[in-house]
């Protein structure tokens, strides 16, 4: 895949789900001169003699303990070590390098006062693939993603534990194998590289990018199933969806068209007497265009954040001032978070409808749980259960984290927003969700085995034959839970969704 260069201030989402996607990464060499210039001015205001948050005082609550110049390194070697207390199981590979790559474009943008060497000591690391080790637990969202950006400073300095091509091995050794120095801190690079939602933020970005595909893969299996079922387009007219203006259900609509266009199945009963559908077929524009207007409003927000500087204090070189504020309190980040567990919510709720609605002989017409000989066989009975099971789980998950908060720091920092609980739990809801959607493409291809010979449209059935390229269709009953991972990762490789073309996303 090619390399992407990280533009501080000026990413797209595509660049990130790029680099989640195994891209190289490059930070831009034109930063270097606004990273210079903070780095100078971090240095005039430690020979002013003036005390600075984060320059020459302690931390948080010792605030307003001054600190010696000739210990201004130890300060800020002993602050990452201190605050290297995460724990739990470690953060996967692919959310480590798109940390260090959002903190890469948050230092870049030159507000940070980190020098450009210590950048470049970074982007060695990423070069080599040694990946700092990032326990999973410890963080509530303020100051920023203390202690797992701590554990990513600490490797930089040879402290904790690294990967190095997926080996686990002890910082100091990994450096030394990849050829690399351990960095020594200068004065406010510490406090620059633990301080920020970059935690959060690759944890949300990542959730957004899986749930997406699994939204995507949802529209085709939901078209699937309108034909399985015999439903009507009837619903997806342009006319009903302009009348409401919503620009997410407008687009769910066109694709329902255009993924049920020249539908043989669909031509078939046009002169039927069925007056409406359930809603789970009926109200797909509704229910996922409002999902992708949540997914799409969740993704412009994660882009500002993942151009932002978010450590604290902040440099401003034009009047060599170093600012205390907040921005890295998370709070943006924990409410994105929350809309796209919700969104996996709501398009798994539907999915699961669906496949109801197919296994249920009353309300589809099918035989029974899809299978030609029902009794001896029991066809797609518990892969429903599983399904339900899934969503219950999904939905359990999605209790909002951005409405909890806790004291810490000796009450200075007294209001926190949980954004990387909120983000943790994404990956696992969407692979959650990536099953759901698996469920259904199946029950859909087999329920439209059932009507005798007749086709679906050309994109559905094309969906269709990647399907049965791994899974053929059910006769009598056999080893179920291979065909349920083959169908998910055709929804989590993309596979799915690039059979049946374009299709509306969140850029």
């Amino acid at each position: 895949m090619t390399a992407v260069t990280i533009k501080p201030g000026a990413m797209a989402l595509a660049d990130w789900a790029k680099i989640w996607r195994g891209a190289e990464i490059r930070i831009d060499a034109a930063a270097k001169a606004d990273v210079d210039a903070a780095a100078a001015t971090v240095d005039r205001l430690i020979a002013s003699g003036r005390a600075v948050y984060g320059l020459n005082t302690g931390f948080g609550k010792l605030a307003q303990t001054r600190i010696a110049d000739d210990e201004l390194a130890s300060l800020q070697e002993r602050l990452v070590l201190s605050h290297a207390a995460g724990i739990g199981d470690p953060l996967d590979a692919r959310i480590v390098r798109l940390i260090m790559a959002l903190k890469l474009a948050s230092l870049g943008r030159g507000a940070s006062g980190i020098r450009w060497t210590t950048i470049e000591a970074m982007q060695a690391m990423l070069d080599a693939d040694v990946l700092p080790v990032i326990p999973s637990q410890g963080s509530v969202g303020a100051s920023g993603d203390l202690a797992p950006l701590a554990h990513m400073s600490a490797a930089l300095i040879g402290a904790g534990d690294v990967t190095v091509r997926g080996e686990r091995m002890p910082a100091c050794e990994g450096l030394a194998r990849a050829g690399l120095e351990p960095v020594r801190l200068g004065p406010k690079e510490g406090l620059a590289l633990l301080n920020g939602t970059q935690t959060s933020t690759a944890l949300a970005l990542a959730g957004l990018f899986e749930v997406e595909a699994g939204f995507q893969a949802a529209l085709v299996s939901g078209a699937l199933s309108v034909d399985a079922a015999k439903g009507s387009v009837a619903p997806f007219d342009p006319r009903i969806h302009t009348l409401r203006g919503h620009p997410g259900q407008i687009d769910v609509a066109a694709a329902l068209r255009t993924l049920l266009g020249g539908s043989g199945i669909l031509k078939s009963h046009e002169g039927c007497e069925k007056i409406q559908d359930p809603y789970c077929l009926r109200c797909q524009p509704q229910v996922m265009g409002a999902v992708l207007d949540l997914l799409r409003q969740a993704g412009a927000v994660l882009e500002r954040e993942a151009n932002a500087v978010t450590d604290n204090p902040l440099i401003f070189t034009d009047t060599d001032e170093a600012v205390s504020g907040g921005n890295f309190h998370a709070e943006p980040v924990a409410f994105a978070a929350d809309q796209i567990a919700m969104a996996a919510c709501e398009i798994g709720s539907i999915c699961e409808r669906r496949i109801a609605l197919l296994t249920d002989p009353a309300v589809s017409g099918l035989p029974a749980f899809l299978t030609p000989n029902p009794g001896i066989n029991s066809g797609f009975m518990i892969a429903h259960v599983t399904a339900a099971a899934l969503v219950s789980e999904n939905k359990q998950k999605a209790y909002p984290a951005s409405v909890d908060s806790i004291p810490t720091s000796a009450n200075q920092e007294d209001h926190v927003s949980m954004a990387t609980h909120g983000a943790f739990r994404l990956l696992k809801m969407a692979e959650n969700l990536h099953v759901v959607v698996g469920v259904e493409l199946l029950c859909g291809a087999q329920g439209t085995d059932f009507h005798d010979g007749l086709v679906s449209s050309p994109l559905l059935e094309a969906a269709k034959a990647l399907l049965r390229e791994t899974v053929p269709a059910y006769g009598d009953d056999r080893y179920f839970a291979d065909d349920i991972v083959s169908a998910r990762d055709l929804v989590t490789g993309r596979g799915l969704v690039a059979a049946a073309g374009a299709l509306p996303g969140i850029a």
